[in-house]
């Protein structure tokens, strides 16, 4: 069939050509229409809290967003500042529709510190978070420091400052990013394929398949060496096929976000995974026919030597050598490689995914300068994340006392400004940071000792949801992938020992993974010298289920690409050993060619601004290095030799369902030549 497509593609190259030229064309319209209806767009459906700052948001105008703290401190008694008020007053105006709690409007200690010098003041910002917070949080620092009365000292922080001012917020721009990690690309393609035409060839590709998946999601949006045609023959029937099933396979991973209860999580799954379909129709019919129009042109324009770009031809060469070594040692080789991803893996078991204390955000300005008045006053970090209660507005004076009994909470408070159509919000102010873990204790005291009717918002409530939803629904989308990956490699390798070695091995690189990011950021070490970031002690909620969306499809990739030439290796000489290493040996070039360029791309976006993006890029970097080297390098062919015949076996019960061939695990044919 494949080769039939290339058949076809080769005799309309022209007409191919011109169709994906104006689909392009059209892509890079789709892309600014579907760049206009970008928007943040959080939501947890079901989950207490985030329906509680749903109701709060649309009763009072505000309480989805974490709040702006405002900081003051002078020498004497703060509370007798009057200028105070009117600096909160003038920081407020440039948001008309947000709340502010202090004590200038509540008379409330626990707004103060034990030696009356701090005082501090809650401004919660009208409607939902959006891109132009930044600037929101400019104006209302300008505002405050303008109106701050002499010889009083005030600060603006809060999460969204402490993140804005963190010294994660240095970068290069985007645009820089895509110049470095194109330029490295290059590098890594010339030494790949030598040529010009052959450099540019993936470039073109990729570019085809990234506008035209733009189209899809806009229109989804709307709705809701011999001759060239035996050469090209060829190399659809065998490479088409892999194209195929890896493609598959990283749309799996990505689509296994749908499982999660998250409509934004969600809709990157389903657009995550329109880039792998369209990427795979890309290379079935946009690559056969630039090969077919390009011929052996595509030889021509030398960028590099011959000899530094030969291709191995199987039989020999550094990957052949290297896979006969590890057939000769398959036992040390698979303890060797195992010890090393069990090290990691290990790491990878202590993950804390968790939003980061305001003490172990790193950084410097004005939101870090108002977080450590607070620290040096014996304020609680619980100011960055209060409690809020949504309640009966009668209710409220008795909610406020309740809570201020309970262990975990240093205050609450009811202001007479927070009610309106029968409801109050009691804010309450936790001995600890949000995120810290002893808060997950007094957020379940909370919420056992409010009365009916009363329920319980804020960000820190809603962040534990969000990992409740995530992970408390992970197992089933492990399941989901684990089962779907299993039938689809399955069928393309014909064996049932293959797919489980390659899905045992993919959660074992997954594993790993997670180990180099919790030992670089959530341990610091070399997180602060390289990226100039400090220990966070946890990791961002969000960055372990992405890493797992895209790094499992990635992983599956260079196995389907391996394991399939090694099946066809064995197909034809029916040796284990010998397949295996063949296999190796035509596919470990350019599997680690693919991985430089996958890991150089995603270092760089590590150098961008934010810590979640760095905690990203080097996730994903470190994963695809590690699973290229240690899995693809070792544990594969190890444990593939290890095997032996029996990683053939599919018997006929089990290839009716996958509607293929059985596969025996027929004796060894006699063992060919060496070439180590």
């Amino acid at each position: 069939m494949l080769g039939r497509l290339a058949t076809f593609v080769h005799r309309r190259r022209r007409w191919v050509l011109l169709v994906w030229v104006l689909l392009t064309a059209f892509g890079a319209f789709s892309a600014q229409q579907v760049s206009k209806r970008w928007f943040e767009s959080f939501s947890i459906p079901g989950y207490a809290a985030y329906e509680t700052n749903q109701k709060t948001l649309r009763t009072f105008g505000s309480g989805e967003q974490a709040p702006l703290v405002l900081v003051f401190r002078s020498s004497g008694d703060v509370t007798k500042e009057r200028g105070i008020a009117g600096a909160i007053g003038a920081a407020v105006a440039q948001n008309p529709h947000s709340r502010v709690s202090s004590y200038f409007s509540t008379h409330n200690d626990m707004y103060v510190s034990r030696d009356r010098h701090t005082t501090f003041a809650e401004l919660y910002p009208s409607g939902n978070p959006g891109f132009g917070a930044a600037a929101f949080i400019g104006r209302t620092r300008h505002a405050l420091k303008g109106a701050t009365p002499a010889g009083v000292q005030s600060w603006l922080t809060g999460r969204d400052p402490l993140d804005q001012d963190s010294s994660g917020g240095n970068g290069p721009s985007v645009l820089t990013e895509a110049l470095l990690g194109g330029l490295g690309a290059l590098i890594i393609l010339m030494f790949v394929f030598g040529t010009l035409p052959a450099i540019v060839m993936p470039l073109v590709i990729a570019l085809a398949s990234i506008l035209n998946t733009f189209t899809l999601v806009w229109l989804e949006e709307l709705a809701r060496g011999e001759d060239v045609e035996t050469a090209l023959s060829e190399t659809m029937q065998h490479a088409g096929r892999s194209v195929i099933v890896s493609g598959s396979t990283v749309a799996v991973g990505l689509l296994s976000m749908v499982v999660l209860p998250l409509p934004f999580i969600r809709s990157i799954g389903i657009g995550g995974m329109l880039i792998p379909a369209v990427s795979v129709i890309t290379a079935i019919t946009l690559l056969p026919a630039l090969l077919s129009l390009l011929g052996h042109r595509i030889n021509r324009l030398r960028v590099m030597p011959k000899r530094v770009v030969a291709v191995s031809d199987g039989e020999s060469g550094g990957w052949a050598r290297w896979g006969a070594f590890v057939l000769r040692h398959p036992a040390a080789v698979a303890a060797v490689g195992f010890a090393v991803a069990g090290l990691l893996v290990s790491f990878g078991l202590q993950i804390n995914p968790s939003e980061a204390q305001a003490k172990d955000k790193p950084g410097a300005g004005d939101a870090f300068g108002g977080r450590d008045a607070l620290t040096a006053a014996g304020i609680s970090a619980g100011t960055q994340k209060p409690l809020a209660v949504l309640t009966r507005a009668a209710d409220a004076p008795a909610v406020a006392a309740k809570l201020r009994s309970l262990d975990g909470i240093d205050g609450a408070s009811a202001p007479a400004a927070w009610r309106k159509n029968g409801y109050a919000i009691v804010e309450a102010i936790p001995s600890a940071d949000g995120a810290a873990k002893s808060v997950r204790g007094t957020i379940a005291r909370v919420r056992d000792a409010l009365p009916p009717g009363a329920s319980l918002g804020g960000v820190a409530p809603e962040d534990r949801d969000f990992v409740h939803a995530v992970y408390g629904n992970f197992p089933y989308v492990l399941l989901f992938v684990i089962l779907l990956t299993y039938v689809l490699l399955a069928r393309a390798f014909r064996s049932l020992l293959l797919p489980l070695k390659a899905v045992v091995l993919n959660l074992v690189s997954l594993g790993a993974a997670y180990g180099i990011i919790v030992f670089i950021f959530q341990w610091g070490h070399g997180a602060h010298a390289i990226w100039g970031v400090h220990a966070t002690q946890s990791i961002i909620p969000w960055i372990p289920l992405m890493i797992f969306a895209f790094l499992f499809g990635l992983s599956m990739d260079y196995e389907v690409f391996i394991v399939t030439r090694t099946r066809e290796a064995y197909d034809e000489t029916h040796r284990t050993d010998d397949a295996v290493r063949l296999g190796l040996a035509r596919t470990g070039k350019l599997v680690t060619s693919a991985a430089l360029v996958l890991c150089l791309a995603f270092f760089v976006l590590s150098t961008g601004p934010g810590l979640d993006i760095k905690q990203f890029g080097i996730g994903l970097a470190a994963g695809i290095i590690f699973d290229a080297t240690v899995i693809r390098a070792l544990l594969v062919p190890a444990v593939m030799g290890l095997l032996g015949r029996w990683n053939w076996w599919l018997p006929a019960w089990a290839a009716r369902p996958l509607r293929v061939r059985p596969s025996a695990p027929a004796p060894e044919a006699p063992p060919a030549l060496d070439p180590a």
